[in-house]
């Protein structure tokens, strides 16, 4: 997002996480809610150029979203729509895109409120992993044949019991509701809104071999020290590596493995 709808979003960002951080609203109620309105936002075009247009005034944008949600969803969820609705905004486009981050936000709330925030990062990253590495599994989730309950069917038998029940909800709405993306890039954009809440960057961690906890824990400091914050670490092994890490933090690479220093070293010589 750009300009006006990325200070529209970080506004309501604040705004969400003060309320539900901080009352008796389920974050979890709100999540699923808005998840729902972007469904509905999404499937009326109409609907959507008149609740962005800013030819429109405020206060008539908030009066048609409290008409079409009061009866339907909580009166949090109503007041999130109404704010945002509020908002000027760049694209039409900008408007679900900005509800949908606002509801993945919620879950990670309820998440952290429950104390599994770490388990649900971790799990998406592995589970974005497992995605990519499966060609079968990443064409049956990204088939437009196949129904969607077959897909809930399938992220039901691979994911209930083993994780928690946030990432369970995140994957299935992403994989009924890909919004135009694969379900890679749809659990990278997920997994960088739960990494914003708990104000850390993620650094993407490859190695030779697992990493022991001591030695997790060292390349945890010594890289928020480097960055001068704390970083989510998303860890794969890589045996092609040969020996040492290669981590990412944004666009940046660090690579201090030995088929790094090698191929570095052929090229000095080139």
């Amino acid at each position: 997002m750009q300009g006006a709808s990325r200070d529209a979003l970080a506004q309501a960002w604040a705004d969400v996480e003060r309320q539900l951080s901080q009352s008796d609203v389920d974050a979890n109620q709100v999540g699923d809610e808005l998840f729902g309105v972007v469904g509905v936002i999404d499937g009326q075009v109409g609907l959507r150029r008149a609740l962005s247009d800013p030819s429109l005034e405020a206060d008539r944008k908030a009066e048609l979203v409290e008409s079409l949600l009061s009866a339907r969803v909580s009166p949090a969820t109503v007041g999130i729509v109404s704010g945002l609705v509020r908002s000027r905004w760049s694209r039409t486009r900008d408007l679900p895109d900005a509800i949908e981050t606002l509801a993945v936000l919620a879950e990670m709330i309820a998440a952290d409120l429950a104390g599994d925030a770490d388990d649900v990062e971790d799990e998406l990253f592995r589970f974005g992993r497992i995605v990519e590495s499966r060609s079968q599994l990443r064409e049956a989730l990204r088939s437009q044949v196949l129904p969607n309950e077959n897909k809930v069917a399938l992220i039901s038998a691979l994911l209930d019991g083993k994780v928690t029940p946030t990432t369970v909800r995140l994957v299935t709405e992403l994989v009924v509701h890909p919004r135009g993306r694969t379900p890679e890039d749809a659990i990278a954009d997920y997994g960088k809104v739960a990494a914003q809440h708990r104000n850390r960057a993620i650094a993407r961690v490859t190695t030779a071999v697992v990493l022991s906890d001591g030695e997790r824990d060292r390349l945890q400091s010594a890289l928020a020290a480097m960055y001068g914050r704390d970083l989510h670490l998303e860890v794969e092994v890589d045996p092609d590596i040969v020996g040492g890490v290669v981590v990412h933090v944004g666009d940046e690479v660090l690579d201090g493995s030995v088929a790094g220093r090698l191929a570095d070293a052929r090229r000095r010589l080139e």
